[in-house]
C-alpha cells in the first residue's frame, strides 16, 4: 500500500509556509507478526507542532529534515497481524501527516465506537482534553467561589478548562479573539464572562471583569493577554502554564523594556505559583479519572466541544499556519480519508 506524506522540507523561520513541508509517496513494507495496516482517517493539528520544527532545546526531540511530520492520528485498521485488532477497527496513534502507515499493534489504543465520533479522540476525550483535566485539577486547583481564567478559550484545550472550572464551582472567564468567538464563549461553552483581546481596551475590560482578582489563570498564550492578567492575579494564584502560542512564531526577542523583574517582583510578593507541565507527566495520576469524567460530562452535555475539520491532508500546511495565527474555531482535524 502507498502512502502520501508531508515531510519537513526545511525549518522555518517565523511562520510556516508552503516551503516548510514537501509530498512525497512512499510504499510500505509488507507487515510483520504484531503489526497492523493503518489507513488515517483523521489527523490533529496542534499548537506544540511548532515547537516540533525547531532545533531549540525542548521537552521532546525536533523532527528531522525529511522525516514525516509528527502528529495524532484516527486511523482504521485495514490489515492486522496483531491479535488484538481486526481490520475495521478504529485506533488511536501517532502515524503523523500521513495517508496510511504500518505499526505495531501495542502501541496503538483501540477506540470504543459509543464513546463519541471518532475525531473526538483527537479533541475532547484524547490529548487536549486530558490537558485541561490535568493541568487545570492538579495545578490550578480551582475551588468554589473562585475566578479562573483561561486564554484561547475557544480552542480544545481552553474550552474545557473554562467548562470544568464551573463544574467545579468556580467563576469561568475565557479570553478570545474576535466577536463571534466571544459569543461561543457564553452560548455555546457556557462561561460567565468573555472577553475579546483584540480589543483596544481590553486590559480596562478584564480588570472590570475580575473586581475580586483572578485566582486560576490557565496560560495558553502569553503576550499582550498575560501583561493584561498580571496586575489582576490574587495572592497566591495558580498559573498552569500549558503554551505560549503567541511567540510561537517569533524570529527575534520581543521589543521594549525587560519585563521579567516586574514579573519576579509579582511571583514573591503575591506568592504566585507558576508551573509548566506537560500533559503526559499526569497520565499515571489522572489518566483513568479523565477516562471516567470527562466521559461523563461530554454525555451529559456538562462539557460541549466544538471543531474545525478541513478536508484533505494537503491542506494540513495551510491549516497549521492559520491555526498559529488563530483562525481557526474549534478544536483542528484534518479529515484525511
Amino acid at each position: 500500500m502507498e502512502s502520501t506524506q508531508l515531510r519537513l522540507a526545511r525549518r522555518p523561520v517565523a511562520e510556516p509556509d508552503e516551503t516548510t513541508f514537501e509530498t512525497t509517496t512512499a510504499t510500505l513494507p509488507a507487515l510483520e507478526d504484531g503489526q497492523v495496516l493503518l489507513a488515517v482517517r483523521y489527523l490533529s493539528l496542534d499548537p506544540y507542532m511548532r515547537g516540533r520544527l525547531s532545533t531549540a532545546k525542548s521537552y521532546a526531540a525536533p523532527v528531522e529534515i525529511g522525516q514525516v511530520m509528527v502528529g495524532g492520528t484516527v486511523g482504521e485498521v485495514v490489515e492486522s497481524r496483531y491479535d488484538g485488532l481486526q481490520p475495521g477497527d478504529l485506533v488511536l496513534s501517532y502515524s503523523g501527516w500521513q495517508s496510511a502507515d504500518v505499526v505495531d499493534g501495542a502501541a496503538v489504543r483501540r477506540l470504543d465506537p459509543d464513546a463519541g465520533p471518532p475525531s473526538t479522540a483527537l479533541g475532547v476525550l484524547g490529548m487536549p482534553g486530558f490537558t485541561a483535566y490535568a493541568g487545570l485539577l492538579e495545578i490550578g486547583r480551582p475551588q468554589p467561589g473562585e475566578t479562573v481564567a483561561v486564554a484561547a478559550a475557544t480552542g480544545p484545550v481552553g474550552s474545557a478548562v473554562g467548562q470544568i472550572a464551573r463544574i467545579k464551582g468556580a467563576r469561568a472567564i475565557g479570553i478570545a479573539g474576535g466577536p463571534a468567538k466571544v459569543r461561543a464563549l457564553t452560548e455555546d461553552f457556557g462561561f460567565d464572562v468573555a472577553l475579546d483581546h483584540r480589543a483596544p481596551d481590553f486590559a480596562e475590560q478584564l480588570a472590570r471583569a475580575t473586581p475580586d482578582g483572578v485566582d486560576v489563570y490557565f496560560e495558553n498564550v502569553g503576550g499582550h493577554v498575560f501583561e493584561a492578567m498580571l496586575p489582576q492575579l490574587n495572592k497566591h494564584a495558580r498559573i498552569p502554564v500549558c503554551g505560549l502560542v503567541a511567540g510561537y512564531n517569533a524570529s527575534s526577542a520581543p521589543a521594549g523594556p525587560d519585563r521579567l523583574p516586574g514579573f519576579m517582583a509579582a511571583v514573591l510578593t503575591r506568592s504566585l505559583v507558576v508551573r509548566g507541565f506537560i500533559q503526559d507527566e499526569f497520565t499515571h495520576s489522572h489518566g483513568r479519572d479523565f477516562v471516567r469524567d470527562m466521559g461523563e460530562w461530554v454525555r451529559s452535555g456538562q462539557v460541549r466541544y466544538r471543531e474545525d475539520v478541513v478536508d484533505g491532508l494537503e491542506n494540513a500546511p495551510a491549516a497549521f499556519a492559520g491555526m498559529l495565527r488563530g483562525t481557526n474555531f474549534g478544536k483542528l482535524v484534518v479529515r484525511v480519508s
